[in-house]
């Protein structure tokens, strides 16, 4: 999980071609999600120590530097997801639609992607054998 949160993170930090696997982008989730948790733990930690209002204040920030530096992975990532399932990466403003957006993104990022190579790229689980190198553009 680490490994695809890294290679998500930082080394396709702003990498919109290619195709990314279901298993880079939804470790990648899996690990913002637990993130979460570690800044929320964070938070009531430091408003024990330091008061409410300070500690808040302080898991708050980091927890908003977090999201302002995960932005441009999340989109990208995602972007690569789309690209995966022979999509434009255009597709994921789809879940501005109320109600029906969201779900039918759900559905598409838990599809699996096309197999051989398509318009974005080959396929990412046949040109690629060891485990850690999963979602490097070769």
């Amino acid at each position: 999980m680490i490994e695809w949160y890294k290679i998500a993170m930082f080394q396709n930090y702003a990498n919109f071609s290619g195709r990314a696997r279901r298993s880079e982008y939804w470790y990648f989730r899996l690990a913002t999600g637990i993130l979460f948790f570690v800044f929320a733990f964070l938070a009531i930690i430091l408003s024990a120590i330091l008061g409410p209002t300070i500690g808040l204040s302080i898991a708050g920030v980091l927890f908003f530097l977090y999201m302002l530096a995960s932005i441009i992975p999340s989109l990208s990532v995602t972007v690569r997801r789309m690209h995966d399932l022979g999509k434009s990466g255009w597709t994921i403003l789809v879940a501005l639609i109320p109600l029906a957006g969201p779900i039918w993104m759900l559905v598409l990022l838990i599809t699996e992607g096309e197999f051989g190579e398509n318009y974005y790229g080959p396929d990412p689980k046949s040109t690629i054998e060891e485990i850690d190198e999963i979602g490097i553009n070769n």
